[in-house]
């Protein structure tokens, strides 16, 4: 009983030394952490301007895709998308860039779903962020509007 008493009282005394730790420091966590975030955002744009001012814009899908396919995380999958659009902002126009794919919609459809999950699997890219990049590639092809 003794036992049980003192994993309690440890698991208390835990939790509101995690409790004090979050009061006083998560402000200046998340603050940090945002700073960080917005600082890569920053320089994944820059990259992406430079990078499509050199190239057009299957380049950049493919860039953008092969980055993500060496990297994990939804970190990787945010600064690569924020890559590609400045990409495309800048690139050539490439022949057949958007042949086949499918109109944007704000809620992809099934037809959608199973378009983007086969393109990476041709691809032999695994990863939800493969989706989403190629959604970015739906966008574009949109011009920037969803489709009704």
């Amino acid at each position: 009983m003794k036992t049980r008493s003192k994993v309690l009282l440890g698991l208390l005394l835990l939790l509101l030394a995690a409790s004090f730790w979050a009061w006083r420091y998560g402000p200046g966590w998340l603050v940090q952490f945002n700073a960080q975030q917005q600082q890569a955002r920053t320089a994944s744009e820059a990259e992406g301007h430079g990078f499509g001012r050199q190239s057009d814009q299957q380049g950049c899908l493919d860039r953008a895709l092969t980055d993500f396919n060496a990297c994990s995380g939804y970190d990787c999958t945010l600064q690569q998308d924020f890559f590609l659009k400045a990409c495309l902002e800048e690139a050539a126009p490439s022949a057949g860039f958007c042949d086949g794919v499918p109109a944007y919609r704000e809620q992809p459809s099934e037809d959608d779903k199973t378009w983007a999950r086969h393109r990476c699997w041709d691809l032999d890219i695994r990863g939800e962020g493969c989706r989403l990049l190629l959604r970015q590639q739906q966008y574009w092809c949109g011009g920037g509007v969803a489709a009704e």
